[in-house]
């Protein structure tokens, strides 16, 4: 059987972007799309911009949330969790992508370029079943007038 790390990291393996969220300074959500670099050992992990808002807002509230969205497989994943902004450049040569070149043209030598890592303490996802249920799903409430679930949602604690 799965833990839940494991679960998670199977859901989000196939999406590239998620959409993370942070807290600015008077309490308004900002998001943005940004590239998962891995998931590993409870911790995600991104590239950022040391200029950058979100690592500003970070130095004053570490919560941050993170959406991925799999429709062709009806997957969703929240994540809540807290993150830091880290200079480190060994990890940076381990999660080094030739995408990450558009943003950092010196590349891992970069001056700009810090870690985003997200400590996950929490996970939600919701899955659903294959297109057939979804088709019965519509089928049945415009047949019935009542909704049927075709959606398991579950708590992971990685």
């Amino acid at each position: 059987m799965l833990s839940d790390a494991e679960k998670l990291a199977a859901l989000i393996e196939d999406i590239r972007i998620a959409i993370v969220t942070t807290v600015e300074p008077d309490g308004t959500l900002h998001s943005r799309p940004l590239q998962t670099l891995r998931f590993a050992e409870g911790m995600l992990w991104f590239f950022t911009a040391l200029d950058s808002a979100k690592v500003q807002e970070l130095r004053r509230d570490i919560r941050v949330s993170v959406a991925y969205a799999h429709p062709p497989k009806n997957a969703y994943v929240t994540v809540a969790g807290t993150g830091a902004v880290l200079k480190d450049l060994a990890k940076a040569q381990e999660l080094w992508t030739p995408f990450a070149r558009a943003f950092f043209p010196a590349g891992v030598e970069d001056p700009r370029l810090a870690l985003l890592q997200v400590h996950v303490e929490r996970a939600e996802i919701w899955t659903g079943g294959g297109m057939a249920a979804q088709l019965f799903a519509v089928a049945w409430a415009a047949a019935t007038g009542e909704p049927v679930e075709v959606r398991t949602t579950r708590k992971l604690r990685p």
